[in-house]
């Protein structure tokens, strides 16, 4: 009887210990955007690198933009309900152009909340009405 409830508790430990190490796939933005060549890259090599765009848009003759957006959340910031008030999450942004099917510029950009405060950077300025 002993036996049998150690290796239920065993069998039960493992289970939980290795469903704490799955995780979902990460992108990291700026990395697999670095890896994008103008003039050289195509829309598969994209694919490959960053996934699926979040969006599309088809501006005519042969040219095409991507989107690529993500947003990164520290642990301490997705604790419930006191989550918000421990920080900003930031947000990476990577847009893709091409002519033809081939990459013709890659644009990676981040921000967070103190970027889209700046106005409260100036205090010796003041604000027009």
């Amino acid at each position: 009887m002993a036996s049998r409830i150690c290796s239920s508790f065993l069998v039960m430990l493992t289970f939980f210990a290795l469903a704490g190490c799955y995780t979902t796939p990460v992108r990291h933005l700026a990395a697999d955007a670095a890896l994008l060549q103008a003039g050289k890259s195509t829309q598969q090599d994209v694919i490959v690198f960053l996934g699926d765009p979040d969006e599309q848009q088809v501006l005519g003759e042969g040219v095409e933009k991507w989107l690529y957006k993500e947003k990164d959340t520290s642990f301490f910031e997705k604790t419930p309900l006191v989550g918000p008030y421990l920080g900003a999450p930031a947000h990476n942004q990577v847009v893709v152009t091409f002519r033809n099917g081939i990459v013709t510029e890659s644009v990676y950009s981040y921000s967070d909340k103190d970027d889209l405060d700046w106005a409260n950077d100036f205090s010796w300025q003041e604000k027009k009405k």
